[in-house]
């Protein structure tokens, strides 16, 4: 993929950059596989906002992703790759034999009419699904299930990939693309290559406004507000917010406060991202 620049026409169009969509088969999903999903826009059930910084976006149709890929041993036929509005990878349409269609990430190096397959052992090839515990040591694998037969949780967005360190007993060690290095059930699948639309990390949006295409709305720092708003806010100038540490606008700390809070699980991780 290729990113595609435009003439400095305007202020938001210099620097700005987009995909040119040169891999994009289909311009129209396959309808049976698309939803609308109604944005709520940060909103509770009661319309007060418990999520800041989140707008109503443009519309869109949702794909359902079949992360499992629960087809074994059927083979299936890529038939388009298509640009997903609710994901930063691309998706591709397998058909499979008995003529059903399901949505998949799509890899890199995976073309329209490549065969596909998900079984407990099948051929290292990009798209292909299989067991962890058939997979050679070194090799890029993406959709990573955490539990057997969940689906894939881990390594899903564009150009990421994680890759098997080795096989301890009955777990595999997976150094994920955070850095951390995590047991994972040796019988739990895995597909394999590296997600594709590598370049999507290179995108320059250039104006505002197309940030609120994507649902995000403006984002205004602490200190630039007033003292009733903010634990920041007051003072002239740009200068040091006056505090021991950042805090949130309710007087909560912001940088520094651990969130991870699931204990049960530290057993699984070999090495943490910090290189702890």
């Amino acid at each position: 993929m290729a990113l595609k620049t435009y003439k400095p026409t305007t202020p938001g169009r210099r620097g700005m950059t987009g995909y040119d969509f040169k891999e994009i088969t289909a311009k129209k999903p396959y309808k049976p596989l698309t939803e609308f999903l109604k944005c709520r826009a940060g909103r509770a059930q009661n319309g007060r906002m418990t999520v800041r910084h989140k707008g109503s976006g443009v519309k869109r149709l949702y794909r359902k992703i079949d992360f499992k890929q629960d087809k074994y041993n059927i083979q299936g036929v890529i038939e388009t790759i298509e640009y997903d509005p609710y994901r930063t990878a691309r998706i591709a349409l397998v058909k499979y034999v008995d003529g059903e269609r399901r949505y998949i990430l799509c890899p890199n190096q995976l073309k329209v009419g490549d065969p596909v397959v998900s079984s407990d052992k099948t051929k290292l090839k990009p798209g292909n699904r299989m067991a962890l515990e058939y997979i050679p040591a070194g090799v890029a694998v993406y959709n990573i299930e955490l539990n057997l037969g969940q689906g894939g949780k881990l390594v899903r967005s564009a150009g990421t990939s994680a890759h098997l360190v080795t096989i301890d007993g009955k777990y595999a060690q997976i150094k994920l693309p955070s850095g951390e290095i995590r047991l994972i059930n040796k019988k739990c699948h895995a597909s394999i290559g590296v997600i594709g639309n590598e370049e999507h990390q290179n995108i320059k949006l250039g104006k505002a406004g197309r940030k609120r295409w994507m649902g995000i709305r403006p984002t205004v720092r602490g200190k630039a507000k007033n003292i009733r708003e903010h634990p920041h806010g007051s003072g002239e100038g740009a200068c040091p917010i006056g505090l021991k540490y950042p805090k949130t606008p309710w007087g909560k700390h912001a940088l520094g406060k651990k969130t991870r809070a699931n204990k049960r699980t530290d057993k699984f991780i070999v090495k943490n991202r910090h290189g702890k």
